[in-house]
């Protein structure tokens, strides 16, 4: 499907943000990025808007003609969560309000709790976040449903741990395995015999769009989760990473919560980890139920085939980006 509608992207230099402002310009649509340095950004395919997302006056002037604004902003390394995520969404729920446009907004599973462990979470599950950053999320979909009473549309679609070949800021690319090295060993973040969730980008961004195109279906507020590629025990990415690498039997070791522990006064990434680890302990799980009754299948790489894109996509494969067989 073609379209000829304008999107704003807040983000489009990040994974999310980025695989999604270009699918939707590969669609045909007009895609416009706002970035405080906009000047020295050269993605091909995108116009890309001077401005900030914490100024509500940038985002307005940038969305104006916007029938989409994807908010896929997030502050770098974790730092100052409380005093700039939500000033920054409010930017977004102003401009969607004068242009018309519908917010989408990449979700998490940080909104849930213990009550919601151990089966498959659905989307209206009770949110009992255990973190400040849950608490945030939180926070998030709340003023969003409540503008969504005052014709301000949403659509949150939320998944496992990202990763993919322009995700940097993830487990999977700075916990797994070291982007520009080529892969000798993994370091696993989770409990043995523990499941965790992974999300591939380009099938969240191909998930999204595909949602966004069923616009005349989506409620005002509109929520789905993805079920990703689901590891039931931790074992099944470490394989495909060892396939991948031409390494059948990779050597793991476990993750340095310890150094986590140390470091978390003095660094604030560790300190953000840390925080998190509760997702490695735990079976935290996505249904996709509602997923699957609006699209049918859920947009999904094989796995063996998305792990490698990414492996080479980090410089992670040797010289010759292909695994050394």
């Amino acid at each position: 499907m073609t379209r000829t509608e304008t999107a704003l992207v807040l983000g489009a230099t990040g994974g999310i943000g980025g695989e999604v402002a270009r699918r939707l310009a590969a669609r045909g649509w007009q895609v416009k990025a706002l970035n405080r340095s906009a000047a020295r950004q050269a993605e091909p395919g995108l116009a890309w808007v001077q401005g900030d997302a914490m100024r509500p006056a940038d985002v307005i002037a940038a969305a104006e003609g916007a029938a989409l604004i994807v908010h896929a902003v997030n502050p770098p390394g974790y730092r100052r969560w409380e005093e700039l995520v939500l000033p920054m969404l409010d930017s977004s729920i102003a401009a969607a309000r004068a242009s018309g446009a519908r917010i989408l907004l990449p979700g998490t599973v940080y909104n849930y709790g213990a009550d919601a462990y151990r089966r498959p979470i659905a989307e209206d599950a009770p949110q009992n976040p255990l973190t400040r950053k849950g608490r945030v999320r939180v926070e998030m979909e709340r003023r969003l449903k409540v503008a969504a009473g005052d014709g301000v549309r949403t659509l949150v679609v939320r998944a496992g741990d990202f990763f993919g070949p322009r995700a940097a800021n993830n487990w999977f690319s700075q916990g797994l395995v070291k982007p520009g090295r080529r892969v000798t060993r993994i370091t696993y973040p989770g409990r043995p015999g523990t499941g965790h969730q992974w999300a591939y980008l380009p099938d969240v961004a191909e998930t999204m769009i595909r949602l966004v195109e069923r616009e005349a279906e989506l409620a005002d507020f509109a929520c789905y989760h993805m079920d990703g590629h689901w590891d039931a025990d931790g074992r099944a990415m470490v394989a495909a990473i060892g396939r991948a690498a031409g390494v059948p039997a990779p050597r793991v070791s476990a993750f340095p919560w310890w150094l986590a522990a140390l470091a978390s006064p003095v660094v604030p990434l560790f300190r953000e980890l840390r925080e998190m680890r509760y997702l490695w302990q735990e079976p935290v799980r996505l249904d996709n139920a509602r997923l699957r009754a609006l699209l049918g299948d859920e947009p999904r790489t094989p796995l063996d085939e998305a792990v490698r894109a990414t492996l080479r996509g980090l410089g992670a494969l040797g010289q010759g980006g292909e695994a050394d067989h």
